[in-house]
């Protein structure tokens, strides 16, 4: 069946993926390819963003920590707009839209203003991020569960359901975690974690910059300041870490390894 082009006054929320461009579904290429205007975010990678039209526009709505280029409102209403001036319009997240992406309130809007709409999912960073630390989400000897959750402080604090994190024989991965990383290991230690329960947090996943630190709920805050990290990162408890060193297979070209 012959795909059907990028149609004008149309959104599509595309997953951009972790980062590395050959992991874009096939759709997802061709639409970023089609598009008449590319609404993206920060996490998105410029070798994604290389794969637009030339003549396409390419506008920045990215979000990071204390510094928001636009409000989610106003993003909402810039693709309402876009589309109903007949605009082939590309919505570009970093990994998949409906995971931690904000995918859901944007199409909400859409829905509610009467514009076409089509979602593309996209690897979400946790699965693509994974794989290329070397470290699989699941396994039967470690664990039979994973869970997601956003590390993005509010307050000061972090408002997680700590009891239900804090638990063997599952992998917990944290989105957006860096700059509460003290305070995530301190919960998780408080509410039953061993210090020297394993953990590793990576940087700009399955990209050629990828750097990976291995440690403890014990030792990886110092261990992750000490290497200078950078956002954006993915945080892994769990005991599949400790199977790293056997997996591991994709070259990073910083050495930013430690053990605890």
């Amino acid at each position: 069946m012959k795909p059907t082009p990028a149609q004008p006054g149309w959104v599509y929320l595309v997953g951009a993926g972790p980062g590395d461009p050959e992991l874009l579904t096939l759709k997802a290429a061709r639409l970023i390819g089609e598009a008449d205007v590319l609404v993206y975010d920060n996490l998105v990678s410029k070798a994604v963003l290389a794969l637009a039209n030339p003549a396409a526009e390419l506008m920045y709505a990215g979000k990071e920590r204390g510094n928001h280029s636009l409000p989610q409102e106003e993003i909402n209403e810039l693709l309402v707009r876009l589309a109903k001036s007949g605009k082939r319009v590309v919505r570009l997240k970093g990994g998949d839209p409906y995971i931690f992406g904000r995918g859901g309130e944007e199409v909400e809007t859409l829905q509610a203003d009467g514009v076409r709409f089509e979602v593309v999912p996209g690897i979400t960073a946790a699965a693509g991020v994974a794989a290329y630390a070397g470290i699989p989400l699941t396994h039967r000897n470690h664990a039979q569960a994973c869970v997601f959750v956003t590390g993005h402080l509010q307050d000061g604090s972090m408002n997680l359901d700590w009891p239900g994190l804090a638990r063997r024989r599952q992998t917990v991965v944290i989105y957006m975690g860096l700059s509460g990383l003290p305070h995530l290991c301190e919960k998780l230690m408080e509410h039953g974690l061993p210090a020297d329960w394993p953990a590793a947090i990576v940087q700009h996943g399955t990209q050629p910059t990828q750097r990976t630190v291995t440690g403890t709920l014990g030792s990886l805050p110092t261990l992750a300041e000490t290497a200078n990290l950078r956002a954006p990162t993915l945080i892994i408890v769990g005991e599949v870490v400790t199977l790293r060193d056997k997996l591991r297979w994709f070259a990073e070209s910083l050495t930013a390894e430690a053990a605890a």
